[in-house]
């Protein structure tokens, strides 16, 4: 579908003499040479919403240029992902995951080398360090769009309710569960935030990363057993109930005192509560003593181009708009998290955009920025993520013991990084 294609737009097809004060017969023609792009992203309905009116907006501005939309929600979009980058059938420009760039592009050839279009796209607005999380073999494979870390949300009024203070260490948390007493839980979260919300606890604890950059474990068995018996300890404790359990209207309504999210999902976890009088305050990443080992950071999500597209001027007009431009910033505010771009971060302030828990989440990034690890792509290995939730159920009901399971877990994560 990437092909130029000619538009007729007929104005006043045929005007008889005399009409119009016209002196003569003449059909009027104007032709306008379109080159139509395509463009994909994953979201919600209200992602949907602002990312179509911005692409119009886009194609009144760029009349020359137009885009075919192909958007839907994050599990469908990431199953069509793989089948399309497999049989190269990608739109020319894509939202893609973090991950995606080693799964995808290990060498640096599955996406379009964005330094190439380097005079249409303002990269000036990204810091080297914002451009490396996209840079594969020395190209730039993708811009990423903002930032994200897991993030502790604590309801300071339940916390206050109990005569607690806001907890910053681990044995903070099981201190406030022997107070709250299994009536609400001082902390709750997902499966994949369990996974790295377990994965730093035993990093502070060992002073090791579970992998390095390139996707091979640090952890041995006797790691992946304390992670195992810690996550399996805050259950039972009733520090944090099962994963599986994981509602986010318990956040609303109290019954989850905090909760361990991505940055970006602030609002869509804490909002309802923070509109219903509770005081949602972002806590200090928890740790022992203040060492953040085994926090990371990434990018939440980022923007990409087809490696063999046909109209990379076209694409680069766009991927500079919905990164840059005050218009498209006009549309997303901060739903996918407060942009790296340095002009349209700016647009944002300047219109008092900037504001509530997600940006205070940011800015607590910000202020421990130095102190995050960059994450390896491999981090957030679906299969590894359901392997340990799967480990720590053998245990919690008693069908095998922490070694055992840790000792299938790691030969489990072994193979599944060297099939990577």
């Amino acid at each position: 579908m990437r092909k130029l294609k000619q538009i007729s737009l007929l104005g006043a097809a045929l005007i008889l003499m005399g009409a119009s004060g016209c002196g003569n017969n003449e059909i009027v023609t104007s032709q306008t040479e379109q080159t139509e792009i395509s463009f994909s992203w994953w979201g919600n309905d209200d992602r949907h919403d602002y990312t179509l009116k911005a692409i119009e907006e886009f194609e009144r501005l760029h009349p020359d240029i137009n885009v075919k939309c192909h958007y839907s929600e994050w599990s469908g979009y990431q199953t069509r992902n793989n089948v399309r980058m497999v049989s190269h059938t990608e739109s020319d420009v894509m939202q893609i995951n973090y991950a995606w760039l080693n799964q995808y592009s290990p060498d640096g050839s599955g996406y379009y080398d964005i330094y190439q279009l380097s005079d249409r796209i303002d990269l000036s607005n990204f810091t080297e360090e914002d451009l490396q999380y996209g840079i594969q073999n020395g190209k730039l494979n993708a811009i990423p769009i903002a930032l994200n870390t897991m993030t502790v949300y604590i309801n300071k009024t339940v916390y206050e309710d109990y005569g607690l203070e806001i907890p910053k260490s681990w044995d903070d948390l099981c201190q406030a569960a022997k107070v709250m007493n299994g009536v609400n839980y001082p902390i709750a979260m997902s499966q994949k935030s369990a996974w790295f919300y377990m994965t730093s606890y035993v990093g502070q604890k060992t002073e090791k990363d579970l992998m390095d950059s390139s996707g091979n474990l640090i952890f041995d068995k006797n790691d992946f057993r304390l992670m195992i018996e810690t996550y399996c300890e805050m259950v039972n404790k009733k520090v944090m109930p099962q994963v599986e359990s994981f509602d986010k209207a318990a956040i609303t309504s109290g019954e989850y005192a905090g909760v361990v999210a991505w940055l970006s999902d602030a609002d869509s976890y804490c909002g309802e509560a923070a509109e219903n009088g509770s005081e949602i305050v972002v806590a200090d990443y928890t740790t022992f003593d203040g060492d953040l080992q085994s926090w990371y950071a990434k990018p939440a999500t980022m923007y990409a181009i087809r490696r063999d597209i046909e109209n990379p001027e076209a694409a680069a007009e766009l991927l500079d708009y919905l990164l840059n431009s005050a218009e498209m910033a006009g549309y997303q505010k901060i739903e996918k998290g407060t942009p790296l771009s340095r002009s349209a971060r700016q647009f944002l302030e300047e219109n008092d955009f900037l504001g509530g828990i997600q940006y205070a989440a940011f800015n607590k990034m910000t202020e421990e920025k130095d102190e995050l690890e960059i994450i390896s792509p491999y981090f957030e290995n679906e299969n590894m993520i359901d392997a340990y939730t799967a480990a720590c159920n053998e245990v919690l009901y008693g069908k095998a013991s922490a070694e055992e399971s840790a000792e299938e877990l790691y030969d489990e994560l072994y193979q599944l990084t060297k099939n990577d």
